[in-house]
C-alpha cells in the first residue's frame, strides 16, 4: 500500500465521500495536504506518496529523462505501473475507512493529474470526479478502447504562462472530454506551473457541489 496522509471527516458520517490527492513530480504527500484542512467538512481525504524516490524528501510517479537525442520523455512502463498502484489503493482505503463507494474525487497536480485521467480510464467508474490541476490527457497512458459507460466528470484547470507543461497541452483535454460526451469544466488562470488563490476556490466549490 502506498504510504499517506489522512484528514478524517470533520463532522460525524457514515461513508463519507473520499478525496485522494496525488502531488506532483518531485513533491512528497505533504505538499497538497497542506490545503485539506480548507477542503469540505464531510470529506474523508488521503494524500497518497508517489512510490519512486527521487532523495531529498522528493517522490515521483514516474521517471521523466533527458537525452540530446529525444529531448524530455516519460517513463511510460513505471507510470503504468503506478496507475495499477493507485487504482488497488483507492479498493484499499475505501474498504479501510468504508467511504462511499459511488463519491470518489481524485485530486491531482501535473504528473498526478497526468495519472488522475489516465486512472479514469483504465478503470472506469471507480471514480466519480476527477480534478486534474496542471496537466494533461497523455494519451498512451489510456486504454485502446474507451468505455461508453464511463459517467466520471471532470475539473480541469492550468495557468497560461505555464512554463513546465505547456497550456496548448491542457486545452486539449476539454476537447477530448467533449468528444466523449464527458461532462467538464476548464478554466485557466494567468499564473505558471502552480494554484492560483482563485483556482483553489474555483475547484473547493465543484467539490462541495458533488458531496
Amino acid at each position: 500500500m502506498l504510504h499517506y496522509l489522512l484528514r478524517e471527516p470533520k463532522t460525524a458520517i457514515t461513508n463519507p465521500p473520499l478525496l485522494i490527492l496525488l502531488h506532483g513530480y518531485g513533491s512528497n504527500e505533504e505538499d497538497l495536504f497542506s490545503f485539506a484542512n480548507e477542503l469540505p467538512d464531510e470529506l474523508l481525504i488521503v494524500s497518497a506518496r508517489a512510490p519512486y524516490s527521487m532523495g531529498f524528501g522528493g517522490y515521483a510517479w514516474y521517471a521523466i529523462n533527458f537525452d540530446d537525442q529525444n529531448g524530455k520523455f516519460s517513463d511510460l512502463n513505471e507510470a503504468k505501473k503506478s496507475i495499477e498502484a493507485i487504482a488497488s489503493f483507492i479498493d484499499e482505503i475505501k474498504a479501510k475507512y468504508h467511504t462511499d463507494a459511488n463519491n470518489t474525487f481524485l485530486l491531482g497536480f501535473s504528473q498526478g493529474a497526468i495519472l488522475s485521467y489516465a486512472v479514469s480510464f483504465n478503470y472506469p467508474n471507480k471514480v466519480q470526479h476527477v480534478i486534474a490541476l496542471s496537466g494533461y490527457i497523455n494519451e498512451d497512458l489510456l486504454p485502446t478502447h474507451i468505455k461508453e459507460d464511463i459517467t466520471t466528470d471532470y475539473y480541469i484547470s492550468h495557468g497560461t504562462v505555464d512554463q513546465v507543461l505547456p497550456v496548448d497541452w491542457a486545452r486539449k483535454a476539454p476537447v477530448f472530454l467533449n468528444n466523449l460526451q464527458l461532462q467538464n469544466q476548464y478554466s485557466e488562470y494567468p499564473v505558471g506551473h502552480g494554484v492560483a488563490p482563485q483556482n483553489f476556490h474555483s475547484f473547493n466549490t465543484w467539490i462541495k457541489k458533488r458531496i
